[in-house]
């Protein structure tokens, strides 16, 4: 089993930033791609962001260029850096962690999950 525990979350005015934390415990040898969802009041659940353990990088093309992912494998963590964001930003995000590609990443919901975290961004 893999526990996630996400941090970060807050309230921040449109065009700020926020930085997402998550960070792995238990069998982190049962994965080797991470990554961010978010989903907002009424909408679907939606990638943002995933990781290879080896730094390949994928993003929602709703985020590219304000966005980045990034990990550190011997500290089991993984972080989401949200720089100029907007109030369509506004959901709770998730950390996932799974056996698979970054690059089929957003067909699939399978994996570990944290308990998610809330991100406001006023107008």
């Amino acid at each position: 089993q893999v526990q996630l525990v996400e941090s970060g979350g807050g309230l921040v005015q449109a065009g700020g930033s926020l930085r997402l934390s998550c960070a792995a415990s238990g069998s982190t040898f049962s994965f080797n791609a991470m990554g961010w969802y978010r989903q907002a009041p009424g909408n679907q659940r939606e990638l943002v962001a995933a990781i290879s353990s080896d730094g390949i990088t994928n993003y929602a093309d709703s985020v590219k260029g304000r966005f980045t992912i990034s990990r550190d494998n011997a500290k089991n963590t993984v972080s989401l850096q949200m720089n100029s964001l907007k109030p369509e930003d506004t959901a709770v995000y998730y950390c996932n962690a799974r056996i698979g590609s970054v690059w089929t990443y957003s067909r699939y919901e399978n994996g570990y999950w944290g308990q998610g975290t809330q991100v406001t961004v006023s107008s």
